[in-house]
């Protein structure tokens, strides 16, 4: 009996890493149904590419079914070698867009979205962005608002609801006619509400209160990006679907 119960056990392990492994990169049928599409295939960079530029940075590879980025030839950890990165293929209105991350030993990034290319400025100039960070080794984890899952620099997430570097994460950000959502693992840890009184707010209690990008408005659409801050991180499973 302990043969067969043991042998089960390792029947039903093996399905359940087996069935993991195929999510990867994947869309299961209910999401396919679901009007979801990914914007990354694990095999190359398809749709990607430099922000004010036309082809990849060299310092992203694919790893392991994931975009690695990591720091740029000449650079130190902590700076960005020009690396900053969208998916080209259209911009967006409103969606819900899905992407794991994986944080390197201090690491620090971020997820944008309604990026709006601007020449000569980095991805952030204009474009809202969602902390990705090793909260528990990275420099800029002293400001509550500068860990991951936080909108940068504005409100605060749960540091609770994060992975410690070297494992896994999920974030989802939600956006529909301005009404923004983000959530971490599962969990909703934060809402606001774009081209407001409010918004206006943030903004001014910010870094970003002198930036033009910000203070002439977030643009309505626009592209998806991710950051290049000179530090080891992984993204795969990178899917969205418009509302």
């Amino acid at each position: 009996m302990k043969k067969i119960l043991y042998l089960t056990t390792v029947v039903t392990l093996l399905f359940t890493v087996s069935v993991f492994a195929q999510k990867v990169n994947k869309l299961s049928k209910q999401e396919k149904k679901d009007n979801w599409v990914l914007l990354f295939n694990g095999k190359n960079f398809d749709g990607w590419r430099q922000c004010n530029g036309t082809a990849m940075p060299a310092n992203w590879v694919i790893e392991d079914g994931a975009m690695k980025v990591f720091t740029g030839e000449g650079k130190k950890p902590g700076q960005g070698a020009g690396g900053d990165i969208l998916f080209s293929g259209k911009k967006f209105k409103n969606f819900e867009l899905s992407i794991d991350w994986k944080a390197g030993e201090k690491a620090n990034s971020g997820i944008f979205y309604y990026v709006r290319e601007t020449p000569g400025e980095a991805i952030y100039y204009a474009a809202p962005e969602a902390q990705v960070l090793d909260n528990e080794n990275a420099t800029d984890n002293k400001v509550d608002s500068h860990l991951a899952g936080s909108l940068y620099d504005m409100i605060a997430a749960d540091p609770a609801t994060v992975n410690p570097a070297g494992e896994w994460n999920t974030f989802v950000v939600k956006a529909l006619n301005g009404k923004v959502t983000h959530y971490m693992n599962g969990k909703e840890v934060l809402s606001y509400t774009l081209w407001t009184k409010e918004w206006d707010e943030l903004v001014q209690n910010s870094k970003f209160k002198n930036f033009k990008g910000f203070t002439e408005g977030i643009s309505k659409e626009g592209y998806i990006g991710l950051q290049d801050h000179g530090y080891t991180v992984w993204f795969r499973n990178i899917k969205i679907r418009e509302l």
